[in-house]
């Protein structure tokens, strides 16, 4: 029920970015400049917030496991997807990236508390940075572009390191300036998902349901990923249990939908994108709950 109450809103969202598209309220060049507020504003804005929390030795210690264990689930994720799209560029970013903060945060809450979110915030952390710097040189194809300049001037990287340094510092951020970062991170999941549907306002939908290749790029990112994270997962010590299960849950959500915003601003395919998301999104309905399940009778 968690999943299709999070795909009702979704697509809710997505209907009033396709609103506003097909009623001239937002051009191409708008949604670009969205995509830009989203990526350079919105998500630091995210990512800081999840840091600023009080410090208590046993958070970071979970901290510091889910660290681990979500390098280890993204970089079987980018392996995976880079074996069989090396050639689809757009393909390969979205299987490789889940849409963890939208579709996988309300699923481990509803799971395992309020306290288990804590193991998500360094996966979207990483999966955004990863996006940043290793997805946008696969869309690209700029095996160079990854410089010292632009890594350190990533500002996904310089709010990490921010909040890394709010939390293990124990710094207290202004009320001000506290409300004003979680009021913005608030809008990471409903302007992703309003950019989407302007994307989608400039697409024929009918073709959603027609393209094998959609089908091939949910298979891996719903059933192939979320499986190889289950074994890899299974060998970890059952005192882990709740780490994975709630890192299990972010490896398992559909195509992320910053794979189109991505997408557009490195002048690709981004209606293609966006019909990736959508598909792996409906899909997901019935292979999160089955990941879920098979999660429970495996890991005893």
């Amino acid at each position: 029920m968690i999943a299709l109450r999070q795909t009702a809103v979704m697509f809710l969202l997505m209907g009033i970015g396709w609103a506003l598209c097909r009623g001239g309220k937002i051009s191409r060049d708008g949604s670009r400049e969205l995509a830009n507020l989203l990526l350079y504003v919105i998500l630091p804005s995210a990512i800081l917030n999840a840091f600023c929390t009080e410090y208590t030795a046993e958070k970071s210690r979970r901290l510091l496991c889910a660290f681990g264990l979500s390098l280890a689930a993204l970089l079987l994720a980018v392996l995976g997807s880079r074996l069989i799209f090396r050639r689809h560029p757009i393909d390969h970013f979205g299987a490789a990236f889940s849409n963890a903060g939208f579709m996988g945060l309300p699923l481990i809450q509803a799971l395992l508390g309020s306290e288990a979110v804590i193991y998500s915030a360094p996966f979207i952390a990483l999966l955004n940075f990863l996006q940043w710097t290793y997805g946008v040189s696969v869309l690209t194809g700029q095996k160079g572009g990854l410089t010292l300049r632009k890594t350190v001037t990533n500002p996904i990287l310089l709010s990490l390191a921010a909040g890394l340094a709010c939390f293990y510092l124990r710094i207290t951020l202004p009320d001000v300036l506290s409300t004003t970062v979680s009021s913005v991170a608030a809008m990471n999941s409903p302007a992703a998902m309003i950019i989407l549907g302007v994307y989608l306002a400039q697409t024929d939908l009918r073709s959603l349901f027609t393209a094998p290749r959609l089908y091939a790029n949910a298979a891996v990112r719903l059933l192939l990923i979320p499986g190889l994270t289950l074994a890899l997962f299974g060998l970890l010590p059952a005192s882990l249990r709740e780490a994975r299960l709630a890192l299990l849950i972010a490896a398992s959500a559909p195509v992320g939908a910053n794979v189109a915003v991505y997408a557009q601003l490195n002048h690709l395919d981004y209606t293609y994108a966006s019909k990736s998301v959508c598909l792996s999104t409906l899909l997901s309905i019935g292979t999160l709950p089955l990941v879920i399940a098979l999660a429970g009778l495996l890991w005893q």
